[in-house]
């Protein structure tokens, strides 16, 4: 005889429609008010005097300035991160030393502490009345309320992007793979680029494109390393607030809006990077390490 529970499973939280009806209002709620709404404005405002307006604020010196500052940042702040990302998760991952646990522990001590205090910590270390501030001043270098310390402040804040994306990953894949590569007779740097990075390539794109979106929008500690000088170490965000303050409102949402594109290109492509880490085969590791290993072997 059927048993009159056969083919029925257990309640759920959230089956009933009306619940469900009402979280997914409560969220949507949210996501207007505190996502779209902003982004709707920075448009809408950017571009309220007209195209031509917004083109010449965007051309505007200064802006043009904080714009081409951002972007070298960037393009020096990323690349050093990315290195030291990934030499964090190898030195992690694959190897056993005393203190690994503390050094993990370090590497995500950006995200525990303000980047307006880690601003503050670099000019008490390169400022002029800093621990390193009369040597560099008597060499003729200057690091604070310049480019050097944009970059350094930069770094501190997106120091565990590429790390933390890489370790978990990394801790998973394990060792073998390496170790039989070692075993075949490939060098440090074969296994690396014929075994490591393959595997973990799509973690690395993901970790550096967060990466460069924080180092774009980042705010506080630029801000009290940087001096705020217009037209010289102003960077994009910080440019946006003194042209509000300057009561350019419209001049401030144009430039907005570059870093909101900046955000929602971000977002595409973190999309595309996860459906590419998902496309990737689902055949076992071990299985797809050999393909790795066969390229390594004598």
């Amino acid at each position: 005889m059927k048993s009159h529970h056969s083919g029925r499973r257990p309640p759920r939280i959230g089956d009933d429609p009306l619940f469900r009806r009402v979280l997914l209002g409560v969220v949507l709620f949210f996501v207007a008010v505190i996502i779209v709404a902003p982004l709707a404005v920075i448009g809408v405002q950017a571009f309220s005097k007209g195209l031509p307006y917004f083109a010449a604020a965007i051309a505007e010196p200064d802006t043009l300035h904080a714009i081409m500052l951002t972007v070298l940042t960037a393009l020096i702040a990323v690349p050093i991160n990315t290195a030291f990302g990934i030499a964090a998760a190898w030195a992690i991952t694959k190897h056993d030393f005393v203190g690994k646990r503390l050094l993990t522990i370090l590497i995500e001590i950006p995200f525990s502490v303000s980047p307006i205090v880690a601003g503050v910590a670099y000019l008490f270390v390169y400022g002029l009345q800093g621990l390193f501030g009369p040597a560099l001043e008597s060499a003729g270098t200057k690091i604070m309320f310049a480019l050097p310390g944009i970059v350094l402040a930069s770094m501190f804040v997106t120091a565990p992007f590429v790390a933390r994306e890489l370790i978990p990953l990394m801790q998973a894949q394990g060792r073998d793979l390496e170790e039989a590569a070692t075993s075949l007779g490939a060098s440090a740097w074969r296994t690396f680029f014929s075994v490591t990075l393959p595997n973990i390539k799509w973690a690395l794109l993901y970790g550096v494109v967060l990466c460069n979106s924080r180092v774009m929008g980042e705010f506080g500690a630029v801000s009290v390393v940087s001096g705020n000088i217009r037209g010289q170490t102003n960077t994009l965000p910080l440019h946006i607030e003194l042209l509000y303050h300057d009561y350019d409102a419209v001049g401030s949402f144009a430039a907005a809006s570059i870093l909101a594109t900046l955000a929602l290109v971000t977002l595409v492509v973190k999309v595309a990077l996860e459906r590419q880490g998902a496309g990737r085969s689902n055949r076992p590791a071990t299985l797809a390490g050999n393909d790795k290993l066969s390229e390594v072997k004598p």
